[in-house]
């Protein structure tokens, strides 16, 4: 699987060095991947995250992952490529690392059908890429007239003209809307389909 990677260094923030896009296939872009400085100067890198509901035993809420790597092996090459890219950056190097094939990664997608009175969101969806990383959170809302794919997002400071706030993707399709519309949206709306008439 082809990635490449980008690093954008924080200055002024104790723990929080860079911030690292990762690109899959030239078409599948995740955001705000952290990487961030352990307590005993070693680096880690740290996946785009969410505050769910939930609070630990102490009452502190807990952070689960938007996405991450499925397997061991990919997870520790991702990881390192992207400390490898942010150390590069203090020699003022190309911060990217190169696989072999330009086309698109495959993928498969799973659906739970989710109901909640009051919520347009009708299911959830996952979608893994050639079996070595996963995006969550993706969600299936129901619009006015069908149903459509909204991806993993947060909110921003910013609002927009009319003082709503402004939410911005975890994870982005380069090609959209070719990809998007093509290919997963009525992948995952027939996965969709297919839950909830088997339940």
């Amino acid at each position: 699987m082809e990635i490449s990677i980008k690093v954008n260094e924080v200055k002024n923030k104790d723990k929080v060095k860079a911030f690292a896009t990762v690109v899959f296939g030239d078409s599948f872009k995740i955001t705000n991947i952290t990487v961030l400085e352990g307590k005993e100067g070693n680096l880690y890198v740290s996946m785009p995250r969410y505050r769910s509901n939930e609070k630990d035993e102490n009452g502190s809420y807990i952070y689960k992952d938007i996405c991450n790597p499925i397997t061991a092996e990919f997870r520790e090459k991702l990881y390192s490529d992207i400390i490898e890219a942010y150390e590069k950056l203090g020699a003022n190097e190309e911060n990217k690392q190169k696989g072999s094939s330009p086309v698109m990664p495959e993928f498969k997608v799973t659906v739970v059908p989710y109901e909640r009175e009051n919520s347009n969101i009708k299911g959830l969806a996952r979608v893994y890429f050639e079996d070595a990383f996963v995006v969550g959170n993706i969600n299936i809302l129901q619009g006015k007239e069908k149903v459509f794919v909204a991806m993993p997002s947060y909110k921003t400071k910013q609002v927009d003209d009319n003082g709503k706030a402004v939410y911005q993707d975890y994870s982005d399709f380069l090609i959209i809307p070719i990809f998007l519309i093509s290919i997963l949206q009525p992948t995952v709306i027939k996965q969709f389909s297919f839950a909830t008439t088997h339940i």
